[in-house]
């Protein structure tokens, strides 16, 4: 099994208002579900609350670029690559490296930056339309676990078939009860959350071998309850 690696490095900690996230939760997570407009650039009851560029992922491209020895010609895709920012970043923080995205959101895909639009496929991450060893490197960020856990599971198989060399993938998780609890009242679109160990089993049962993080809501000063 590959490595516990945090690539996205999140210093700042987002105040989320867990009150307001629970009214009208089953309405508002009907709508996130839909992956349009609601979800990306709707009220953060409902999701992002606006999801625009502001050059976060830029070093989080740099850290991938550098610890996966990336070169112009490799070919790497961005799974669940909403409007495609992580797959500009890397396209221009390395000129030549064949990146390309894909989302199942098709509101997503016509709002992207203009810079990723050419290389960004619809689809779904159980079912990439891809040939076997077509990548060197597959990243899946907060998308696997949108799926029911069969969905999930054939998710890590379809990164693994397409790019067995490496693979990074990050999902939700949660250590204890009160985490979890936090956690349902926050998320909006995760079918599948598990502990860490209950993760590393999954990866070990579907052949997963690429790295890994865990997506965490911790319960401290930065959550509104």
């Amino acid at each position: 099994m590959g490595a516990l690696i945090d690539f996205l490095q999140v210093k700042s900690k987002p105040v989320r208002d867990l009150a307001a996230r629970r009214l009208n939760k089953d309405e508002n997570r009907e709508l996130a579900l839909k992956f349009d407009v609601e979800y990306f650039d709707g009220s953060r009851e409902q999701g992002y609350g606006g999801y625009r560029y502001d050059g976060r992922w830029v070093p989080v491209a740099h850290r991938l670029i550098e610890h996966y020895n990336l070169r112009p010609g490799d070919r790497v895709l961005d799974i669940g690559c909403a409007k495609g920012f992580l797959v500009k970043d890397l396209r221009e923080a390395l000129p030549g490296l064949d990146v390309w995205g894909l989302d199942v959101s098709g509101y997503a895909l016509r709002n992207a930056v203009p810079e990723a639009q050419p290389y960004l496929i619809q689809g779904s991450c159980d079912a990439l339309p891809f040939p076997d060893a077509d990548f060197k490197l597959a990243i899946s960020i907060n998308t696997a676990h949108n799926l029911e856990l069969d969905g999930c599971a054939r998710a890590l198989r379809e990164m693994s078939r397409v790019a067995p060399a490496h693979g990074f993938v990050q999902v939700d998780a949660y250590r204890d009860e009160r985490e979890r609890q936090v956690f349902e009242d926050w998320m909006l679109t995760a079918r599948t959350y598990l502990t860490p160990a209950g993760w590393r089993d999954l990866f070990a049962a579907t052949g997963y071998r690429g790295d890994y993080f865990w997506t965490i809501l911790k319960v401290d000063d930065a959550l509104r309850l």
